[in-house]
């Protein structure tokens, strides 16, 4: 068995009560200590576009919306949805369901960017 290198620097920074709780069940939810998992997301580079990859759940949420999209829209317009059309759109979803969900992450950051008070520090 390969041993970790020894670890002999500290990094710290506060949180809210909120926050730490977030934290603790992102750990628990991966089974590690809240400061393993601290610093294995940051060392992977922590970005929300890598949770977005990894969240089923907000994959899963976009590929619901993208079928009910694809689905209600052409039946609104009178149209039917065949069976073999429902599995080409299921099959087209699965392929790019949490590349969509990463983006709209992203997005979602570069906003949160674009809208921090002037004096907030980089």
């Amino acid at each position: 068995m390969v041993k970790p290198p020894l670890r002999t620097k500290s990094i710290g920074f506060k949180v809210s009560e909120e926050e730490y709780a977030q934290l603790e069940t992102a750990a628990q939810a991966e089974g590690r200590t809240l400061g393993e998992w601290c610093r294995e997301v940051i060392l992977r580079g922590g970005s929300a576009s890598d949770s977005a990859r990894h969240d089923p759940a907000l994959a899963e949420i976009v590929g619901v919306r993208l079928l009910l999209v694809n689905v209600l829209q052409p039946m609104a317009a009178g149209e039917t949805v065949t069976a073999e059309r429902f599995g080409q759109l299921l099959d087209q979803i699965s392929e790019v369901k949490h590349q969509l969900a990463a983006q709209l992450q992203q997005q979602t950051r570069e906003k949160k960017q674009r809208e921090k008070p002037s004096g907030w520090k980089k």
